[in-house]
């Protein structure tokens, strides 16, 4: 028996959605894989490093961030608890990931090679169309990332991520998961950036600010 958070875990990843319990404990036991622990801060890989793992996160986070040649680090995303990391680079012929990704807090891994995952997926059509499925919305993700990041002013970025957050939690009173500043690496932009839009809605009315938390106000004035 798997222990309850890695089976949780699994239970969020795209790669088992749609299974139970028991479907994916009967299809990970025709395997080989294994549970590698890493520690906060442990890099995770570099850019330019080849991918060589079919790697599930089933505990902790892990940070991606990429470098222009400045030397100036964008975050590109964050992986949790059933993400798989770098699934586009596994079976790629260039399989050099593009970002470095480093863990965030103490990290488990569920870890099997590419060719473990081919034989997973080549047992269950249900588990190749979830990959399938996968890799399609990772390159929607990246073309509406590119869009936000290349076209959008800092005013419409920071208004973006508000009214992003508020639909996520469901609630026009929204808490925030990061810092300032990591916010602010996650839209390329700088902190005093951040700090000087959103100054300016709490000016407008359109949020009022405690903190982490933010009231949105007038969602019309979010523009």
């Amino acid at each position: 028996m798997m222990n309850d958070f890695i089976m949780h875990a699994l239970r969020q990843c795209p790669l088992f959605m749609g299974m139970s319990e028991v479907s994916i404990e009967l299809a990970l036991g025709s395997i080989n894989y294994q549970i590698v622990s890493l520690e906060k801060r442990d890099v995770y890989a570099l850019a330019g490093m080849p991918c060589r793992f079919a790697d599930i996160v089933v505990k902790g986070s892990l940070v991606c961030r990429m470098a222009s040649l400045s030397g100036k680090q964008v975050e590109v995303s964050r992986l949790q608890a059933g993400d798989i990391i770098a699934p586009a680079f596994i079976f790629a012929k260039d399989n050099t990931i593009p970002v470095s990704v480093e863990t965030d807090s103490e990290v488990k891994l569920l870890r099997m090679t590419p060719q473990t995952l081919r034989l997973l997926m080549d047992n269950d059509p249900d588990i190749r169309m979830n990959f399938i499925q996968t890799l399609s919305n990772i390159d929607v993700f990246l073309t509406h990332k590119m869009k936000v990041l290349s076209l959008f002013t800092v005013r419409e970025k920071v208004a973006y991520l508000l009214l992003e957050t508020a639909g996520e939690q469901n609630s026009n009173t929204i808490k925030l998961q990061r810092s300032r500043q990591e916010i602010a690496n996650s839209f390329g932009i700088q902190k005093f950036s951040l700090l000087r839009v959103l100054n300016e809605f709490e000016k407008e009315g359109a949020i009022r600010i405690d903190g982490k938390t933010i009231e949105i106000l007038q969602r019309e004035k979010l523009k």
